[in-house]
């Protein structure tokens, strides 16, 4: 019976192979019927943007305009057709999903899926046909404008993160937009600045989710990134758009250029790029005759010379058409939907995200039912974190704000709130404003924190230029408008206090000695204020961990410690120095003790980890190997728990880092109850890049696998031997 059930499964799986062949094959001519019904005119002009935020379809073969829309955590209110002036819509309006910072902290990619089902189902139901998103560019440093849309520092973690995000929103008939590709580390000189990086960071480091989100997720379109690489821009660069993308990936998607990031009309043409978006005019806000893009009158002009072969446009067209194919000349497309259940999915992920970095003598959870006084003190409890940050920022439904969640949450409590601090409000063109004196706002907060049993700061870091926004890198790790002195202020009249910090960044914290509690709260979204209340009243059990280092100061970090050449570079050459040597992998190989290392976060309950594996296990390379692990919640409520499997080679003919994550699980336990992990490797995930082969090499011999909790916290040791 056994066997009888094997063969048909193998039959039926047989049966659906050969059906996705022949229906790939079926879309392939149909592609060919409808390339050879257009005329030269027609293709050209499917290969360049129609509006701000389209491109155009062939309306009398029924093919419609492709419809996009940022970003990462939210579908953004609508633009004007040919203008960055916003439409005015009253019905454009959506759910703020918490930041990718707190999804990658999250350690759970079963979030990242409903994620993008959520945002792809928003998506639909504003009929957008791309979403551009998400962001896997990696934490190279904390000054970095836009880490705050990023998946933090590790390659594996955004690549396991990314890959269910983007599987989540084609679920929907949206397509995914992964981005920015690549090395857009920094938003200082991005248009310009030219990355130099070794072949071993850049195929390590630098390229891993962008593959895993081609390869293992079918994103249906791809963007290059702003700056150069080998001195030609990333939007039309052969060397990563034909050589590695198309040829050795096998990418079959649709290459957009970021917006204003083509230059070259030959290069565009012949280097990979298939849709030109966002070509600015004259003047950025110049009312642009799109037909005068580099690939559209002058690409169509370089074919009829014979300078760009037709070939080519074909491509570019059969890449664009099978995109159709799978979004609005699709006929069983899902529909959308906005709000209800996506606030509860978008809640549930910043549950999931926040990161408790300290809680001396149990401050935290903070009983709820207690008649106590509070004083909420900070700009960021008040603060909207959905506008603004450039092309993430969102027209949120609603977004509760920290002290109205607070509020609700600590009804016994007497809750005053001050200001403190004050950021200036931007606007295009004008001077910032500042609305209130400094002075005053700092002696009230101080004063009220005097009066308080409790001080809970929400602080941190906002959506303004220069702080976590796109278009500019901060210009210091430290926290802004004079917080740190506002808040040893405040620790000498009351030193029991919550820091709650809202940002997408690390910051420094000289007072941290000072601060019983810390939250990482991130930019959550619609329903920051209920879950930074969830959290710090214990109706949920942070279990977020940290997806990049916090450093002790800004030099610390390898990017910075590199010289000036490294970061921000001479402004027209940067040099990544540090090599492979990104984030943890820098701080534990050259001994550098972070604030808070990779993969850190406390829980309020408490967890016994033990071996279940035993022995020298032997693999071969087309091998996987399991580690084991029985955890035990040993606390009083129920947590989660964010099991990390490490690898190092003692002896390695290149230099390695100390150690590399390589596999990662997230289990939920109530109290008193145990789970048997297990955390799978495949072999050839072991290898390294051999920059003098061009290759990928699995080195045989001993491998050290380290289980813990964070880079820094290791747990147990096992050892494999590759054959």
């Amino acid at each position: 019976m056994k066997r009888l059930i094997l063969l048909q499964l193998a039959f039926l799986l047989s049966f659906y192979f050969v059906n996705a062949q022949e229906a790939d094959s079926i879309i392939e001519k149909k592609i060919d019927v409808l390339i050879k019904q257009m005329t030269l005119d027609e293709k050209v002009r499917m290969c360049h943007a129609n509006s701000k935020f389209s491109s155009r379809g062939v309306p009398r073969l029924g093919i419609p305009d492709l419809k996009m829309s940022d970003g990462p955590h939210g579908v953004r209110a609508e633009i004007s057709w040919a203008t960055w002036d916003y439409a005015k819509w009253t019905n454009d309006s959506v759910i703020a999903f918490p930041a990718l910072t707190c999804l990658a902290a999250t350690f759970n990619p079963q979030m990242a899926y409903e994620y993008g089902v959520a945002l792809g189902e928003e998506a639909r139901f504003r009929n957008k046909d791309i979403i551009l998103a998400p962001g896997v560019n990696i934490y190279r440093h904390p000054l970095n404008g836009r880490n705050f849309e990023y998946m933090g520092e590790d390659p594996l973690l955004a690549a396991q993160m990314a890959v269910p995000y983007i599987k989540g929103v084609q679920s929907i008939g949206v397509a995914a937009c992964i981005k920015h590709f690549a090395l857009n580390n920094q938003e200082r000189w991005r248009g310009h600045i030219n990355v130099k990086v070794s072949d071993r960071a850049l195929y390590e480091i630098y390229l891993p989710a962008f593959k895993a989100a081609c390869q293992e997720g079918d994103a249906w379109t791809l963007m290059g990134a702003y700056n150069k690489y080998n001195s030609q821009h990333c939007s039309h660069n052969d060397f990563l758009l034909n050589k590695v993308l198309k040829k050795d990936w096998g990418y079959k998607g649709v290459v957009m250029s970021d917006w204003n990031a083509t230059h070259n009309t030959l290069e565009a043409a012949n280097n990979g790029l298939d849709i030109e978006m966002g070509t600015w005019g004259k003047r950025w806000d110049t009312i642009f005759d799109f037909s005068e893009y580099y690939l559209a009158k002058p690409f169509e002009q370089a074919l009829l010379k014979g300078e760009v072969s037709e070939d080519v446009l074909n491509d570019k067209v059969r890449r664009i058409l099978r995109l159709c194919l799978k979004t609005n000349m699709r006929t069983d497309r899902p529909i959308g939907k906005i709000g209800g259940e996506h606030s509860i999915i978008a809640r549930n992920i910043a549950r999931e995200g926040i990161v408790l970095l300290k809680n001396n003598n149990q401050m935290l959870p903070l009983d709820a039912s207690k008649t106590i006084k509070i004083a909420v003190i900070g700009e960021n409890a008040v603060k909207p974190m959905t506008p603004g940050g450039g092309s993430s920022e969102l027209k949120a439904l609603y977004e509760v704000s920290p002290l109205d969640g607070i509020q609700k949450r600590f009804k016994n409590a007497a809750i005053t709130y001050s200001r403190g601090y004050e950021s200036p409000t931007f606007a295009w063109g004008k001077k910032p404003e500042l609305k209130f004196n400094a002075d005053s706002l700092a002696k009230a907060a101080i004063e009220a924190a005097s009066k308080a049993d409790l001080v809970i700061f929400v602080g941190g870091l906002n959506k303004n230029f220069f702080q976590d926004s796109e278009g500019g890198d901060r210009k210091s790790m430290d926290l802004p408008y004079n917080q740190d002195s506002l808040i040893n202020e405040i620790l000498k009249v009351n030193p029991n206090m919550l820091m709650v910090l809202l940002t997408g960044n690390a910051v420094s914290m000289p007072w941290i000695n000072k601060v019983p509690a810390i939250v990482q709260a991130w930019y959550i979204g619609s329903e920051a204020g209920n879950v930074i209340a969830d959290v710090i009243s214990g109706d949920v059990n942070p279990s977020g961990k940290l997806p990049f280092t916090f450093p002790v100061k800004l030099e610390d970090c390898p990017a910075i410690r590199n010289g000036a050449i490294s970061y921000p570079g001479d402004s027209i050459n940067q040099e990544y120095k540090e090599g492979i040597y990104v984030g943890y992998r820098w701080y534990l190989t050259q001994k550098i003790k972070p604030l808070f290392p990779f993969g850190y976060g406390l829980s309020y309950t408490t967890f016994d980890i033990k071996p279940a594996t035993s022995g020298i296990q032997k693999v071969k390379a087309n091998e996987t190997f399991t580690i084991k692990a029985n955890i035990t919640n040993t606390g009083k409520v129920k947590g989660s728990e964010v099991l990390q499997l490490y690898v190092r080679k003692p002896k390695s003919v290149v230099d390695r880092p100390l150690r590399e994550l390589r596999a990662f699980k997230k289990v939920a336990l109530e109290p008193g109850q145990t789970s048997t992990v297990e955390l799978s490797v495949a072999a050839q995930n072991l290898s390294f890049y051999d920059e003098k082969k061009g290759s990928w090499t699995l080195e045989p011999g001993e491998y050290l696998i380290e289980v813990g909790t964070s880079a820094e916290n290791i747990l147990f040791t096992n050892k494999i031997s590759v054959e």
